[in-house]
């Protein structure tokens, strides 16, 4: 009875203690119902105001990165040096700037709608200083590529829809410059695997690594050879399945555009 009672009284107990996770119910409560990409501005949140493309993307946004602060490292220095690949509209820049407010930061975004409301969102809550934003896709050369502009979180270079060319850069040459990285996150939409693959020789001065895995159906599965990348650079991982779906076996995951979609964490120890 003790037991039970402890785990009826222990999820209570974390809503009491973590303003975070009221803030997110607050928000899932004014906007849950509002569906996919309704664009909303002014959404505020705990002390900050954001233009949102749209909102019900950027709740779950909320949830990951400062519920259960999927990002938070530790770092020696109180200025590390943070790549932010896939900056979408800044929750993640915010979220280094709130951990370490002297980071230096490198935001690379590719969309051209969501560039022009993360350098507002950044703007107007005051959180430039030190950030740097590159509109440019994260890619293995400067040649361009052809994305899909999806306007929330989910633009790739695997979409069918809304396809455009942007300018690119070579993540390799931006590492090599740096004496270390503290945090290299890779949120590309499927780009993942060609990246990693081309910076694979390029690792050694990262020290926290996250990617997050996208596996499109009709394509090749890359993951056992992602994690070889973080191994032969040294990295431990812990592995977190987005993909919810009940009996693989019969629900093979086949009617969307991903059978598969995983948080990667590399961690040095």
């Amino acid at each position: 009875m003790k037991t039970l009672l402890k785990e009826i009284v222990k999820p209570i107990y974390y809503y009491i203690k973590n303003k975070n996770l009221r803030e997110f119910y607050k928000l899932y409560d004014r906007y849950g119902k509002f569906g996919r990409y309704v664009e909303v501005k002014d959404v505020k949140f705990l002390s900050y105001s954001f233009d949102v493309p749209d909102v019900m993307s950027f709740i779950w946004q909320f949830k990951e990165i400062f519920v259960e602060e999927i990002y938070k490292f530790n770092s020696d220095s109180d200025s590390p040096i943070i790549y932010d690949c896939g900056a979408n509209i800044g929750m993640s820049c915010l979220y280094f700037k709130k951990l370490y407010p002297n980071s230096k930061i490198k935001a690379f975004e590719a969309d051209p709608k969501l560039v022009k409301t993360l350098r507002k969102n950044l703007a107007k809550n005051r959180i430039l200083e030190g950030i740097e934003i590159i509109d440019k896709a994260v890619w293995i050369d400067y040649n361009g590529v052809e994305f899909s502009v999806e306007g929330a979180d989910a633009g790739s270079i695997y979409g069918s829809r809304n396809k455009i060319k942007v300018a690119s850069i070579r993540l390799k040459d931006f590492l090599e410059t740096e004496e270390r990285i503290d945090m290299l996150k890779i949120d590309i939409e499927g780009a993942e695997y060609e990246v990693l693959k081309d910076c694979k020789n390029s690792l050694n001065k990262v020290k926290n690594l996250f990617v997050e895995y996208h596996s499109w159906n009709k394509t090749d599965q890359k993951l056992s050879e992602i994690l070889k990348i973080f191994e032969e650079n040294g990295f431990r991982y812990y592995i977190e399945n987005l993909t919810k779906r009940k009996t693989p076996f019969v629900n093979k995951g086949e009617l969307g555009d991903m059978d598969l979609q995983l948080n990667i964490f590399g961690i040095r120890r």
